[in-house]
Parts: C-alpha cells; structure tokens; sequence
C-alpha cells in the first residue's frame, strides 16, 4: 500500500483547485458516454459532479491568504498484490465500491490523526474523492527516456488508484488543518493550535485499515514497519527483522495462521526485541524456531542462540543482585 499527501499533482495549491480537479477528469474524457463517467464521492455520497468539488473547495479558504495552502491531494495506491486479491473477492463494480468505502475508512484515520477534539472523523472535513483505473508515462520516466514508450500511454499492471483532494479548512470554514504540521506535540501550543499530524502513524494506520477491512494477510516486506526499519533502523533491528524473513520463507500451511497474527502486531511502535518475538512465538507453539534452529542457516542460528544466552545472562544477573 502507497499512500502520500503532497500539494497537487498539478504544482500548485495555493489558488483554485480548478486546475486539480480539470486534471482528476482525465479519464472521463475519454468516455463518450455520460452513464460510463466515474463520479466523485465523499461521505454519504457517491454522485458528485466535478463541478461541484471545485465551487465548494474554492469557497472553503476563509481567512487563508494568497501564499497559503488551500488543499492537499491524498494518494491512495493499493500495490498491484493487493489489488488482484481484491478482484478475487469481489465483483469488479463492488470492488470499486469497497475501495471507496475504503477511502472514506482512510479519510478518518485522517482527521484522527489532528488529535483535535473538534475533528474526529472524515464528516468534520471537506474533501472529495475519485477512483482512477490507471496510471501514464510522464516525461520523466525511464521507459520514456529510453522511447520504449510515449509519454501518455497507459502502463502496465493493475493501476486501480484513489486520489482525495481535501480542504485545508474544516467542514465549518472555520478551522485551519495541514498534514504539513508534524511537531507531533513538540511544540504544545502549536498543536493544540493547528492539530499536529505524525505522517507515519497515518500510513501505517490506514495499511491496518486495509488488512482489518479485507482480511488481508499483510507479509513483512509489505509493512510500512519493514520499510521504514531497512531504512533508517539498527543493525539489530535489521537482524531481527531478516530472521522473520527467513521465518516467513520456511512456512508451511498450518503454521501460517499463527505467524501472521505474530508480525500483525509488529508496527513502528513496537519493539523489535527478538526475545519477545521468540516468546511470542513459542507460546503460540508454532515449533518455528525449533525448526528453524535445525537449519544450516548458521547466520541465523547464531543470532536466536546470541539473544537467548543474552537474556538468560540477564536473568542470572537479576537473580544475584
């Protein structure tokens, strides 16, 4: 799952949204037909001409001044695995409505994430959402550059995409809310101001949103927790999360139930000890690391005996003292 909040794809969000919005039809104009148009939706509606989300967007900057930001385009890119677990589910006209159902799930966990007593669902904001089924070359792409492809032409895969574009104020016009603020309660007066916004804890919130919604089995290199981690963890986090890697190569079908709800809980919020995963694991008695310490994986081995003779040394330690 992909999912990002930038400025406008256009460039610009400090003006009209008109040129945002002219930009969300261009899938329409290449219908003839009116019936076959996909229109825009927000809470409780489902049928919302585009004429409509630029008039009240463009009428909701009460106060903003002409350098301000006016709205923000939330990105909601379901990865191709994702989306053809979804077609296995549902009918393809279901599933677009799921994932607008989905979309509106995100739009809480949005407004949530202000931590503003005012703001506590997608109700309190003023935003508009439209599904895209597919995704063109720009001229920055390498297919392009090598011109093994057109900028324009439609690419490949399961492109199936959200694109929300929400208002910098509140339903009310009267409160000014940016995704852009991640003090996250560093500065208390400034947030209590203008709500503070940790972008991490949004994602991970809405790829958790995903896997309760679908009953979507999340692997660990799908995680935003995987991710962030190989990026800028520890070498020990790192270790701890290639030993579930390994882990997650060797399953066979009856241990997958309990693996699964094991990394479930693993967020960037929790901590990757591997003495608690091990005792996670073993009183879900998966025998996973039993077996896996029967492997010629000596790397691996070395790590799980490291860390139990680490705590057992602590625990002697507690004892003594």
């Amino acid at each position: 799952m992909f999912i990002n909040i930038t400025n406008s794809e256009t460039g610009n969000n400090k003006g009209s949204s008109a040129r945002l919005v002219e930009y969300l039809e261009k899938e329409n104009k290449l219908k003839n037909d009116n019936r076959e148009k996909e229109l825009w939706f927000t809470n409780d509606r489902y049928d919302v001409p585009h004429q409509e989300v630029r008039v009240k967007l463009d009428n909701n900057i009460a106060k903003l001044s002409k350098t301000d930001d006016k709205f923000f385009l939330v990105n909601i890119s379901p990865s191709e695995k994702e989306i053809l677990f979804l077609k296995q589910k549902y009918t393809e006209d279901l599933l677009q409505q799921k994932l607008k159902e989905y979309a509106i799930a995100v739009m809480d966990a949005y407004a949530l994430n202000f931590k503003k007593d005012s703001i506590t669902s997608s109700k309190d904001l003023l935003w508009f959402g439209k599904l895209e089924h597919f995704r063109y070359y720009s001229n920055t792409g390498e297919k392009v550059k090598n011109a093994e492809v057109s900028v324009g032409d439609i690419k490949e895969g399961e492109q199936m995409h959200l694109q929300i574009i929400v208002s910098r104020k509140d339903i009310t016009n009267k409160i000014k809310l940016s995704p852009k603020n991640n003090s996250r309660g560093k500065n208390i007066a400034h947030s209590a101001k203008f709500g503070q916004f940790d972008n991490l804890a949004f994602k991970e919130n809405s790829e958790k949103l995903f896997d309760n919604m679908f009953n979507y089995q999340r692997g660990l290199k799908e995680k935003l927790m995987y991710s962030v981690t190989m990026d800028k963890g520890s070498v020990e986090d790192k270790k701890v999360l290639n030993i579930l890697e390994q882990i997650e190569d060797k399953l066979n079908e009856p241990s997958k139930e309990e693996y699964f709800q094991v990394i479930d809980n693993i967020s960037l919020e929790f901590s990757l000890d591997l003495n608690n995963i091990i005792e996670i694991f073993d009183s879900k008695g998966t025998g996973l690391f039993a077996s896996l310490l029967t492997t010629e994986n000596n790397e691996c081995n070395e790590n799980i005996q490291f860390s139990k003779k680490k705590k057992l040394r602590k625990n002697i330690d507690r004892r003594i003292n």
